[in-house]
């Protein structure tokens, strides 16, 4: 299989052609059931020097270097860091997810941990705006919090995960009913189970859809199940290995997208096997990600492994495509927290639109790309709009 190759603006300008043909009956057919996470997310920014005591009078530290350089100094000594919220919102892989297909047009049912800790079955008023983008939210749980540190060249997620992992197979059965549940995933077209590293009951969900509803679904449509992991550097080999290993017992019974960053595609191959990246010869990434992608799914059986990162994406399916897609990059974000989920809700939402390899890449970079110009997800109007006049990557 050889990458396919075609001018950037023609992918773009063909998905948003694609785009902009679905009707409203599609896209009310066009269902996704998500979860199960949710966090409630804190966007700070880190004080590197402070004018004078008003609230925004500082210059923040920009990069993340500069970043582990302040705390490396501290070493042996001490620092006090300050830190300055810039925004508190609802946050986690799966609203994240939701978010982006909602706002795009597809009707999406959101189970999660997006609940008030008291009374775990109302809604959390913080996840309001996003519960407005979705047909429906099944609160589970209460939710876990983050905070996230963002810098000009990415940002670290200081996660506390403890109230999701009451998330758990059981318990979705408990909440909505193993027959809703599967009423629920028969009328939808994508399904989607994320951040599988941080919520430890995601593998018995897993086995819980593949042994208890997808075996009764219909066969009258098609259905996608799209994985996406979110950042298993703390997860052992072992871990890795098994959930890869489970994931392809999924394959027989709906077609299985796995979606990567660049350094979890990196993980994932060392642990399985593959030789994924070989950069002796100096190739671009748009050279070496659709091979890895296409290595990685013949490896794991799977329908579809899809890799992005901040200046493209690539991807390899069953059905012989293999592409990259140069992203519309932006040194200074106004936002990059749930850039990766905004990359994965537009990928699914295009596959499930029924748009091609490529042009599904240019959908997702383009969802990314909207949401950390505007900070806020993009709906089908501003990604048609973006992707026909698609900004040229800042270096």
């Amino acid at each position: 299989m050889t990458t396919q190759t075609r001018p950037r603006n023609e992918i773009a300008l063909s998905a948003a052609d694609a785009l902009a043909a679905l009707t409203p009956e599609r896209l009310k057919a066009m269902k996704a059931v998500v979860g199960f996470d949710g966090f409630v997310d804190s966007i700070i920014h880190v004080v590197d020097k402070r004018h004078s005591m008003a609230r925004d009078d500082f210059d923040r530290i920009r990069t993340i270097p500069e970043f582990a350089a302040r705390c490396g100094a501290a070493a042996n000594r001490s620092a006090n860091l300050e830190m300055v919220v810039q925004d508190v919102r609802f946050g986690g892989n799966g609203p994240l997810f939701s978010s982006a297909m909602g706002r795009l047009g597809s009707p999406v049912t959101y189970i999660g941990a997006v609940g008030l800790e008291d009374d775990p079955s109302q809604l959390d008023p913080i996840f309001q705006p996003f519960a407005e983008r979705c047909a429906r939210v099944i609160p589970l749980c209460g939710p876990a919090r983050t905070d996230a540190l963002e810098f000009d060249d990415g940002k670290l997620m200081f996660g506390k995960p403890d109230a999701v992992q009451r998330v758990t197979w059981d318990k979705i059965k408990e909440v909505v009913g193993l027959d809703a549940l599967r009423g629920m995933m028969d009328e939808a077209e994508l399904i989607s189970v994320v951040n599988w590293t941080l919520l430890g009951g995601v593998e018995g969900i897993w086995v819980g859809l593949r042994d208890e509803v997808l075996p009764k679904l219909g066969k009258d449509r098609s259905r996608r199940l799209f994985i996406d992991l979110s950042d298993p550097a703390k997860r052992t080999d072992e871990d890795v290995r098994r959930a890869m290993e489970l994931l392809a017992t999924l394959q027989p019974f709906i077609p299985v997208t796995l979606g990567l960053n660049l350094a979890e595609s990196g993980r994932i191959a060392k642990v399985m096997g593959v030789e994924a990246y070989d950069d002796e010869h100096n190739r671009s990434l748009a050279e070496m990600v659709p091979e890895a992608a296409e290595r990685l799914r013949d490896r794991l059986g799977l329908d579809c492994v899809v890799i992005h990162q901040h200046t493209g994406a690539g991807a390899s399916d069953a059905a012989g495509e293999r592409g990259w897609f140069t992203g519309p990059y932006t040194r200074k974000p106004r936002i990059s927290t749930g850039a990766g989920d905004h990359f994965g809700g537009g990928f699914s939402f295009a596959r499930t639109a029924g748009l091609g390899l490529l042009e599904s890449l240019a959908a997702a970079c383009g969802v990314a790309g909207a949401y950390v110009r505007d900070a806020q997800s993009p709906t089908l109007e501003r990604l048609i709009g973006f992707l026909r006049d698609l900004p040229v990557p800042e270096h």
